[in-house]
């Protein structure tokens, strides 16, 4: 039984799910769909993009970094198809700078990763509007390695994720960048 038109977005509202991780992405539609949702699953900017066009979501949840195009991007774009969408950002890289970035170009939250289903669906909710990042007076000064590791996510953003131009930008040779991208964020 296919339902279609506004009776279905009243019964069940719609979220397009956007993770290039498969069993994360499948864990958390099944987890959305068992509230109720109508979930539309991508794996990258380009079938979230293309979903969007043929029906545009009412929730949207973006991972930041993604194979291609970054989630930063899709964010943008995908308001730019309906600016009604409401979206929050995941990522296992969180940084200030990022959040920033999200909620600039219009996510109405931003998560770090691990997040369930019960965390993004609080993020949504109308109080939650500010950014699931710790009060300014709990934020103590980075490490020097977290500063250099938040600037160079900061200009790779920036560059539109082009390492050559980020390298340059930085002043170190796009394989010290290359390397340094590979590890993990490192702690405060």
């Amino acid at each position: 039984m296919n339902e279609s038109g506004p009776t279905k977005t009243m019964e069940r509202p719609s979220l397009l799910l956007v993770d290039d991780d498969a069993t994360l992405r499948e864990r958390l539609a099944r987890a959305f769909r068992e509230r109720g949702y109508d979930v539309t699953t991508a794996s990258d900017y380009e079938e979230a993009l293309a979903s969007a066009h043929r029906d545009s979501p009412e929730f949207a949840v973006v991972d930041l970094r993604m194979p291609g195009r970054s989630g930063l991007e899709l964010v943008r774009d995908l308001l730019a198809v309906d600016g009604a969408t409401q979206i929050v950002v995941l990522t296992g890289y969180g940084s200030i700078a990022t959040a920033v970035d999200a909620i600039r170009l219009g996510a109405i939250n931003y998560l770090a990763k691990p997040a369930d289903a019960e965390d993004i669906l609080a993020a949504f909710a109308p109080g939650a509007r500010e950014p699931s990042l710790p009060a300014p007076e709990s934020l103590q000064t980075p490490s020097l390695a977290r500063a250099e590791w938040e600037h160079i996510q900061r200009v790779l953003t920036d560059c539109g994720n082009n390492i050559s131009e980020a390298a340059r930008k930085l002043g170190i040779h796009r394989r010290s960048l290359q390397r340094k991208l590979q590890k993990y964020p490192p702690a405060r």
